[in-house]
């Protein structure tokens, strides 16, 4: 169930631009609840470049593919081109509820920007691609604000991961946190997320809470007063957050797997990593679209304070005894629960994937 599935009961139009990513043929976009979808259909490396396995990416409007991309100069105009799509699915349903749901390839690798962008920040072709999605932030925002739909529409922001550290000066800084994408230290896991409707979210307000991706869709359903589907959510409803200074997340605590590994679990201020191998990128990064690479790194039993080190440099397993041990039971109750690759557990709760019918 996706929140499109969920909004078209209570009268939304929805559109899927951008990045897809969740299977194609009969998982594509219009069979989970979308009425329209201009995008590619995974991920913007997934081209001959990259391996003769691929295709040229291609590009679909609903459900066919009406050009596909070559090369970084056609790349380099999708942030463009999605935002046009996105602006022109508002101005056609300004006159009742909408979802958009714009998902940018860019700053993934390879990146590129259209021509108007190309070189403009005098800070490298990273930083041009992201002056270019702030402008694309900026046309969305200016024409909610335009048709007088400010504050009827929530807007949400976020990144899916923290940088591929291994492309260097391509991937962007976890800002001092550890690591990067496909790990679970913070700076694979932890990403800023802004929300914007005003007279709802008060301006300027940043909230430490802990929230997930996972936490929207169950948000949403209170927000518009839509029912969840009758299954296990996973997310929990955070629109307290979005309205209140006082409000505390609902996750009492929070795993982490990589992929089927629990790895790590949160709760409050503290974060225990359990032993696990990850990836580590410890030599020279790669420079302008080209990887240098990873190795695997080990960590032990290991308690951080994220609070006071959010970088995970602070090992204070041996200081704080009793920590542990509690957290070290919220381990074992979540590989009960969810299963464990690591320790070879079967979990109780785990749910096999949904099945859509041709």
């Amino acid at each position: 169930t996706t929140l499109a599935d969920l909004l078209k009961p209570k009268g939304y139009a929805t559109a899927c631009v951008g990045k897809w990513h969740l299977g194609v043929k009969n998982l594509m976009p219009l069979a989970h609840g979308f009425d329209t979808y201009f995008g590619i259909p995974y991920s913007n490396d997934m081209w001959p470049p990259n391996g003769k396995e691929y295709p040229p990416l291609p590009l679909y409007r609903d459900r066919e593919v009406v050009e596909t991309i070559d090369n970084l100069e056609e790349q380099g105009m999708l942030t463009r081109r999605f935002t046009d799509f996105g602006l022109d699915f508002i101005r056609q349903n300004r006159q009742k509820p909408f979802f958009l749901y714009l998902a940018h390839p860019m700053p993934h690798v390879p990146i590129a920007v259209s021509p108007e962008f190309r070189g403009k920040t005098g800070k490298g072709l990273y930083a041009d691609t992201v002056a270019e999605l702030d402008s694309s932030v900026g046309r969305i925002l200016g024409e909610v604000k335009r048709l007088g739909l400010a504050r009827r529409t929530l807007v949400l922001f976020a990144s899916d991961n923290g940088p591929w550290t291994p492309y260097g000066n391509h991937s962007g800084s976890t800002g001092g946190l550890r690591p990067g994408k496909g790990t679970t230290f913070e700076g694979g896991m932890r990403v800023p997320a802004i929300a914007w409707m005003p007279g709802t979210v008060a301006a300027g307000r940043v909230s430490s809470e802990l929230a997930t991706t996972m936490d929207w869709l169950p948000t949403v359903a209170s927000l518009v007063g839509a029912a969840l589907p009758e299954r296990t959510i996973d997310g929990r409803d955070i629109s307290g957050l979005l309205r209140d200074d006082s409000a505390r997340s609902p996750h009492r605590w929070f795993y982490y797997f990589w992929p089927g590994e629990l790895q790590a679990v949160r709760s409050g201020p503290w974060k225990l990593h359990v032993p696990h191998s990850h990836r580590l990128q410890s030599g020279a990064p790669g420079m302008d679209g080209k990887s240098a690479g990873e190795t695997t790194g080990q960590i032990g039993l290991s308690l951080f304070h994220l609070e006071k080190d959010p970088s995970e440099s602070m090992n204070v397993a041996e200081e704080q005894p009793e920590v542990v041990r509690r957290m070290l039971t919220l381990v074992d109750i979540g590989r009960k629960e969810l299963g464990d690759t690591l320790t070879k557990t079967q979990g109780s709760g785990v749910r096999p994937p949904g099945q859509v019918k041709d």
